[in-house]
């Protein structure tokens, strides 16, 4: 992924074990939010950046065009933060 990439949209770092991590992306697609979607298993230093933008190993880490992130939203929290159309 591109800088350029996480600038104009929404990233999220997870697992496809992680029941958050589904449950955040069932959200934005049912918001039809376009998001990158970053596997923690199966890309080799994606744990490594979602732990450098988090401080933690807690998944999802979702990254907002704006730099800010949350770890382990609720889905009010994610759709609070979600930039407006």
């Amino acid at each position: 992924m591109s800088a350029s990439a996480a600038v104009d949209k929404v990233t999220i770092y997870g697992a496809d074990w992680c029941g958050d991590c589904r449950r955040s992306k069932a959200l934005l697609d049912g918001l039809g939010v376009d998001y990158d979607y970053v596997d923690t298993e199966a890309v080799e230093d994606a744990a490594d950046r979602a732990r450098a933008i988090s401080g933690r190993t807690n998944i999802p880490v979702v990254v907002f065009p704006d730099g800010s992130h949350l770890v382990e939203p609720s889905d009010p929290e994610l759709r609070a933060k979600l930039p407006r159309n």
